[in-house]
C-alpha cells in the first residue's frame, strides 16, 4: 500500500498522508462471499431507542473472510486486492485451483497473479500460511491464532446480532501489524 502526500499549499494539507487507494478493485465484491450484517443503530433488544443520535450510516455489506485458510496444499491466484469497510486491512479474493473463490487478509508486497499457498510444509514467502514451528526466527508474521485449528473465527453469540471473536485468540490482524518470531521453545513459539 502505497503513501500518498501533498504539496503545502493551505494549512490542511500541509501535513496531510493519505493511503493511495488507485490499485484497489472499484466494482462491488464478490456476491457469494457477502452477507448483510445487522446493525443495532442505537436499539435494544426490543428495538427501543436508548443512545440518541445514532443512525443507519452508510449501507455496507461484511465480507466473509477466510481466516483458517482451510484449502491445505492447494496453491491459489490471487484476482484482486479489495477495500473492506468493517476492517483496516485492505483483503485479497483468491481463486484455488478447483476454481473455489475465497477473501484472504491482503498482504502488502503481493500483486495480482501472484501465487499464494496454505501448507505445513512449504516455503517462507509473502501470502503463505503455515504452521508456526514451521517457521524460522526472526520472520515476520500476520494473523495468529493461539489455538491450533481454531483459526481467526468470528461467531455469534446466543441472543446477540453482533459478531465476535470465536474461542482460540487471534492476534495481529489489522492494517500495518506483525509480529517477529523469537524462537522456539519445546512446543512454544515466543513472539514479540
Amino acid at each position: 500500500m502505497a503513501l500518498k502526500s501533498f504539496k503545502p499549499y493551505t494549512k490542511s494539507t500541509r501535513s496531510t498522508i493519505l493511503v493511495d487507494k488507485s490499485d484497489l478493485w472499484k466494482g462491488k465484491p464478490e456476491k457469494s462471499l457477502t452477507k448483510f450484517k445487522q446493525r443495532a443503530v442505537g436499539r435494544n433488544n426490543q428495538g427501543r431507542i436508548t443512545t440518541r443520535h445514532k443512525m443507519m450510516g452508510h449501507k455496507k455489506k461484511y465480507r466473509l473472510i477466510d481466516f483458517k485458510r482451510s484449502k491445505n496444499d492447494m496453491s491459489a491466484e490471487i484476482k484482486r486486492f479489495e477495500y473492506d469497510p468493517y476492517r483496516s486491512a485492505n483483503i485479497m479474493l483468491v481463486q484455488y485451483e478447483d476454481k473455489t473463490l475465497s477473501y484472504v487478509l491482503g498482504v502488502e508486497g503481493l500483486k495480482t497473479g501472484d501465487k499464494i499457498i496454505s501448507s505445513d510444509k512449504t516455503e517462507v514467502q509473502k501470502g503463505n500460511a503455515l504452521l508456526l514451528k514451521n517457521i524460522p526466527a526472526g520472520t515476520s508474521v500476520h494473523n495468529i491464532e493461539l489455538t491450533p485449528g481454531k483459526g481467526g473465527i468470528l461467531v455469534r453469540s446466543a441472543g446477540s446480532s453482533e459478531l465476535t471473536p470465536g474461542k482460540g485468540g487471534i492476534l495481529v490482524r489489522s492494517a500495518g501489524s506483525s509480529a517477529t518470531i523469537m524462537g522456539q521453545d519445546d512446543d512454544y513459539t515466543l513472539l514479540n
